[in-house]
């Protein structure tokens, strides 16, 4: 029995509709099954109530488990009321929201339950890319259930009694979950499996707030809504927030609306969505410092690339490209990190990435705010992957390497024999600075379109992604990438 089985799935539900929108779909369905004395136990609606309603106005389809009725283990019929609900979802292309609260499998139902699983996964496979998915876990979500929230878009964890896993803590081999418990929110957020995790009010809270920025499905280009911020206001102090691109993110949006996703997960890179003059925007930054809501440094990176970073990046991209939303990146990144662990990984996280922007036909902005330097640079939607506009501020820098380990590249025979190598790299930095990391450099070239002042930066990326609003962009006829 769920330890949060007190509140009703019918009362999350209320919770996250608007008032009185919602109609049940499948109230009178119970298990099918008469192994195992089922048929006379009572298993109203099956343990999951399913239907619809409305978010802020906007359709949507949800099921919420109930964890009173078989501990809302998924059987043969509860998964057919799903299934159903995914049809319906995508006949009229509206997000589904599932409110797990689950032990799992229904033991009793065998191979009925299992093949009830996969046609819940086949649903959702269909659906991704075509209309949101968003799943919120309220009790435990495990073993194959794990898989659910793993097919969709958006996953919240409720931060005390929320678990998520595939293995239980206690069967990883010397592990428990007093040790380390590997279903707990924290754990999962941190890993990445989990985008948001909060109180059951605050995750409610949250959703409402996805739905209502999100398009409704991949056809829908309603994105856009009633700016009550000045298009063209100047953010003063925005060059201070170079370092954690998450407030300067939050600095040029409409009303300082930031929704991060992953925001536990590879801190280095964030990743969220904005509104620029209405519009919803998908945003990409670097960042290499991380400040806390009482402006205390709480967090420090290097302006590198790593695995998880670009796995982070990649799959938001692809989430955006695939319903239609602009993306806009703010770069600042000098290399790749260098050690053994990412060394593993980095060559194929760095190939993802480059594939997601480069295959991305959405309007994509890049604002280089600080270094963009070798291979790093090109992959953070730079122009030559398929950035439509790129600005830079007047201090940032395009270059193949840092100036000083140029230098000693280039001149390595004259430092060798030099009675004085560091002031002769330094003035060979300062040459190849002026020559080629020198931001005009890149502008005269055509790889920057307009170096911009900090302060301005709002009003040139509205500015951009409303000249892209008709864009269209062809990709060469194939099934799918294989990168």
């Amino acid at each position: 029995m769920s330890n949060t089985a007190n509140k009703s799935a019918s009362k999350r539900i209320e919770a996250l509709l608007d008032d009185n929108s919602f109609v049940e779909i499948g109230a009178l369905v119970t298990a099918r099954s008469t192994d195992f004395n089922i048929a006379e136990k009572n298993t109203p609606s099956d343990g999951v109530v399913t239907g619809y309603g409305v978010i802020n106005g906007n359709l949507v389809y949800v099921y919420s488990q109930d964890a009173e009725v078989m501990g809302g283990s998924i059987g043969e019929m509860h998964a057919k009321k799903i299934v159903r609900l995914y049809d319906m979802a995508m006949k009229m292309g509206a997000p589904v929201i599932g409110l797990v609260d689950c032990a799992g499998i229904r033991l009793q139902e065998s191979t009925d339950a299992l093949n009830a699983f996969g046609e819940i996964y086949m649903k959702q496979t269909l659906a991704s890319g075509v209309i949101p998915q968003i799943t919120a876990v309220f009790g435990n979500c495990g073993g194959g259930l794990g898989v659910f929230a793993g097919l969709t878009d958006y996953t919240l964890v409720e931060e005390n009694n929320g678990k998520l896993f595939i293995n239980s803590p206690n069967t990883i081999e010397g592990n428990n979950a007093s040790k380390c418990d590997t279903a707990s929110a924290k754990f999962q957020y941190e890993a990445g499996n989990a985008d948001y995790i909060a109180d059951e009010a605050s995750i409610i809270n949250r959703i409402r707030e996805i739905v209502s920025i999100l398009p409704a499905n991949n056809e829908d280009d309603d994105i856009y809504g009633e700016c009550t911020d000045d298009i063209n206001r100047v953010c003063a102090e925005l060059s201070n927030c170079a370092e954690d691109t998450a407030i300067a993110l939050a600095n040029i949006s409409d009303n300082n609306l930031l929704i991060q996703v992953k925001e536990g997960f590879a801190k280095s890179m964030v990743t969220g969505f904005i509104k620029l003059n209405g519009i919803t925007v998908g945003a990409v930054a670097n960042r290499t410092k991380v400040y806390d809501e009482e402006m205390n440094l709480v967090g420090e990176f290097e302006a590198k690339l790593s695995p998880c970073a670009c796995q982070k990046a990649t799959e938001f991209v692809e989430f955006c490209d695939a319903f239609n939303i602009p993306v806009l990146t703010l770069t600042n990144v000098e290399g790749f990190k260098a050690c053994e662990c990412s060394e593993k990984k980095m060559m194929k996280a760095a190939a993802k990435l480059t594939y997601a922007f480069a295959n991305a036909t959405v309007p994509k902005v890049n604002v280089v705010i600080g270094s963009a330097m070798g291979t790093p640079y090109v992959i953070m939607n730079s122009k030559s992957i398929g950035a439509d506009v790129v600005y830079a501020w007047t201090d940032a820098k395009i270059g193949m390497m840092d100036s000083k380990s140029a230098a000693r590249i280039m001149y390595a025979d004259e430092i060798n024999v030099s009675d004085d190598a560091v002031a002769l790299i330094n003035e060979k930095a300062a040459e190849y600075d002026s020559l080629q990391s020198n931001i005009m450099s890149a502008a005269k070239r055509g790889y920057v379109d307009t170096i911009i002042s900090p302060a301005d930066t709002r009003k040139y990326v509205i500015a951009a992604f409303e000249m892209l609003y008709a864009k269209r962009e062809e990709r060469p006829a194939k099934k799918h990438g294989t990168v």
